[in-house]
């Protein structure tokens, strides 16, 4: 088997399947991310997620689709919510996670790889084993629960060579992934902000969570296409 990190439920599985095995490190045991992805930490309050995310897709989209742009959410309600609000503002944005079927998933992962809707936000679950060339920018919209998630999820971009940039939005729900993160960071000779700094010097974490700002139900065109993915793009923007 091969793995990108070795965390400790890895190494259980490992164990659990294989017979003799010999095992092979390359570089150090240190979770380390790809060196040809900038990354790029914010500090930020909850309600300052979706504002941010906007600007960035101002920066960073083109209408040919030709930068694809993947956004990771920690639960499927705020990947629906998150899509539906991005949908409804002009963006061509669809949502992928294990509440859609399997027919649906193929179809906006292939909408996702030919550029028609170069934005797709997923879950964890959603994303493993995805492999789509061409993914620019990774953001962790909710930042995950462990580092080696955030590890993993960035590797989604800078591959084969290539170079990539991962934005985060780190609040402080997520204190105590702070001082994993600084070392990923100083490995990497990436920047790391203050507020980071101080949340990775302190004891204990933050508090506080996702407030989602739901409330806006779907619109059912008779597809397959179910909840925020049946939103029809607003604004004219693409």
């Amino acid at each position: 088997m091969w793995s990108a990190t070795w965390p400790k439920d890895v190494q259980h599985i490992a164990a659990e399947f294989l017979t003799d095995p010999y095992k092979v490190t390359i570089g150090s045991q240190e979770l380390k991310a790809n060196h040809m992805i900038k990354q790029v930490v914010e500090v930020v309050g909850e309600h300052q997620k979706y504002p941010k995310l906007i600007k960035l897709l101002e920066q960073v989209l083109d209408p040919s689709g030709a930068s694809k742009l993947l956004v990771f959410l920690e639960t499927k309600r705020n990947c629906d919510t998150v899509t539906r609000m991005l949908r409804e503002d002009g963006w061509p944005a669809l949502a992928i996670h294990g509440d859609k079927n399997q027919q649906e998933r193929d179809w906006v992962l292939q909408e996702f790889k030919n550029g028609k809707s170069p934005i797709m936000l997923a879950t964890d679950v959603a994303a493993r084993g995805l492999d789509v060339k061409d993914i620019r920018v990774v953001v962790n919209y909710d930042f995950p629960g462990t580092c080696e998630d955030y590890v993993h999820r960035i590797g989604r971009t800078g591959r084969a060579g290539a170079t990539g940039v991962a934005y985060s939005f780190f609040t402080t729900a997520n204190a105590k992934n702070a001082k994993a993160l600084v070392d990923i960071l100083t490995e990497a000779n990436q920047q790391i902000p203050a507020e980071l700094q101080q949340y990775a010097l302190m004891a204990g974490g933050g508090s506080g969570g996702f407030r989602d700002r739901g409330g806006r139900g779907a619109r059912a065109m008779g597809s397959f296409q179910t909840g925020s993915n049946n939103v029809p793009i607003g604004g004219g923007r693409f």
